[in-house]
Order: C-alpha cells, then sequence, then structure tokens
C-alpha cells in the first residue's frame, strides 16, 4: 500500500475508534485518547472523568471494550489504560459534552453558554471560546459566541496549545452544534512578554571589556603580519641603513645670514618705499592744482 493510502487509512481508523469511545464512555465523561503503537502491540490512553465507569464491576466494560478494538477494529494487542482527567472543566470534549446535555435539557443557550464559559475562566484557564451554531431560539439557523481570556485561531500554537472539543446537542427545533476551545493555564504563548517596573537599564548592561578611557590608557597592539603600521610609531626593525646615516652625518647647515644685517635690510626698504610714495603724491597734488588753475581760466 502506498503512503499516502496508509495515513489516510490510519486517520480513518482513529476517527472511527474515537467516535466509538464517544459514544460507548459518554456517561463516564469522556476526555480523549492518545493511541501509539509498540512492538508489544498498540498502547492506548483513555482520558475519563470516572475511570471507575470506564472499567466496569471487576473489570467487565475494559474488557468489552479491548475485544471490540480487537475484532472491529483490526487492532493487535490492544493495551487499554484509563486516566483521570483531574480538572474537568479545562478538558475541551468534556466541557463541550456538557454543554450539549444542558441544551437538550432545555437550558437557554445564552445562560448555558455564559455559565459553562465563567466556570472555566474559574478554573484558571487563560482564554476560552465557546460557539454554538445551529437552530438555537428560531427556524432559522445562526451562530452565536461567547469568548473570555485570549485565545489562539490559528498557526502552531492554535494545534498544539489550544485544546479543541465538539459536541452535538440534538433539541426539538433541530441539532445545535458545540465548539470548545481552552487555552489550560500554564501554557506558553511564542506573543508572552513581561514588564517589570521600576527598574534601572544599568542593571541589564553587560559590559563584555574595558572602557574608551582604559583601551586608550593601554599600551598599543602590535600590529599584525601584512597590516600597515600606525601613525608616529616606531618601525619595527630597529637595526636602521648604515648609508642613510652616513649621508645625514656629511650634509652641512646652510650659512644662513645674521639677525643684524636683515634688519639693515629690512629699514632700507622701508625707508625707499617712503620716498618713492612721497613723490608720487606731489606728483599727484601738482597735477591736480594744474587742472584746477586752468577751470578758473575758462570761466
Amino acid at each position: 500500500m502506498a503512503d499516502e493510502l496508509q495515513f489516510i487509512e490510519n486517520g480513518l481508523q482513529r476517527t472511527q475508534i474515537d467516535e466509538f469511545f464517544q459514544e460507548e464512555l459518554g456517561r463516564a465523561g469522556y476526555g480523549g485518547m492518545e493511541i501509539a503503537k509498540t512492538p508489544m502491540g498498540t498502547q492506548i490512553v483513555l482520558k475519563a472523568e470516572k475511570p471507575g465507569m470506564v472499567i466496569g464491576k471487576g473489570g467487565k466494560n475494559i474488557r468489552k471494550i479491548t475485544t471490540t478494538l480487537e475484532e472491529d477494529f483490526g487492532l493487535e494487542d490492544p493495551q487499554v489504560d484509563v486516566q483521570e482527567v483531574e480538572e474537568p472543566d479545562l478538558n475541551a470534549r468534556i466541557v463541550a459534552d456538557r454543554l450539549a446535555n444542558a441544551l437538550e435539557r432545555g437550558w437557554y443557550f445564552r445562560k448555558a453558554g455564559h455559565t459553562t464559559i465563567d466556570r472555566i475562566m474559574e478554573a484558571g484557564a487563560l482564554g476560552a471560546e465557546i460557539v454554538l451554531s445551529g437552530k438555537v431560539t428560531g427556524a432559522r439557523s445562526r451562530v452565536e459566541k461567547f469568548n473570555r481570556g485570549y485565545i489562539k485561531h490559528n498557526g502552531e500554537p492554535a494545534e498544539e496549545i489550544v485544546d479543541h472539543g465538539i459536541g452535538t446537542a440534538v433539541v426539538q427545533l433541530g441539532t445545535i452544534g458545540v465548539q470548545v476551545k481552552i487555552i489550560p493555564p500554564g501554557a506558553e504563548l511564542p506573543d508572552d512578554f513581561e514588564v517589570y517596573e521600576d527598574q534601572q537599564v544599568e542593571d541589564y548592561i553587560v559590559d563584555d571589556g574595558e572602557g574608551v578611557e582604559e583601551l586608550l590608557a593601554g599600551e598599543p597592539e602590535e600590529a599584525e603580519e601584512g597590516e600597515e603600521p600606525e601613525i608616529g610609531a616606531p618601525p619595527e626593525d630597529d637595526e636602521t641603513d648604515e648609508e642613510v646615516v652616513e649621508e645625514a652625518e656629511e650634509f652641512e647647515d646652510p650659512d644662513l645670514p645674521e639677525e643684524a644685517g636683515v634688519e639693515e635690510e629690512l629699514e632700507d626698504l622701508e625707508a625707499d618705499v617712503e620716498e618713492e610714495l612721497d613723490e608720487e603724491t606731489e606728483a599727484e597734488a601738482e597735477q591736480l592744482m594744474d587742472e584746477m588753475d586752468e577751470e578758473g581760466d575758462d570761466e
């Protein structure tokens, strides 16, 4: 058989077994099952509100269930283990069956829905949702929802964390579907966060190394191979070229003029500049006087 067909057959068999337990153990508070194949056979773990009713007097009921699983569903050597549900109000399957029974007994849907979801939240659930769909009050079908707390509808948290249960209520007007979703207390959601009040940011800063001042005060590290030395740092090799030293020794200081001679030359240059300026000024003044005289004669 192909793998795809094998998956489909296993899923169909699991659904049929779950429906069988729902019908057979409804009065005992059936809360779900887990199936695992082992080398010794098939291990089945039943969760029930009343384990005594599942086992029966002297184990009569559990032997009947084992025989049915082996003959009708073809399970090899089924081993059934019954576990008690510690908090029935946090089990979605049990809550859905209770709500369906309440609707069948004539409870008004709003009262039944609010009462049920209040009990779920009082048990410590982080969030819950109840959906009733069908002819709840009249001839026309509609959907009624009851929400409390926080609930996830999609993604991996909705599949792994949220407990989902389905029930059916058959009333005089028709059939009412009951869906219950519960997030149990202590569930770790991926978007959870915690706010700390009156906290100092400095308490959460991790000091990875020394400060800037300490780094500047420290000695410079040696440059690695292939890196250029830092500016101002002495060369790595202490040995200098002998030819460069000899050229530096042969170089003589240039002849520089004395300070007194430089001052005298500056004074002579200043005097020459002043004489030239005086001559130019006198020539300009005479030219202006001549122009004024000529304008007077013309008048």
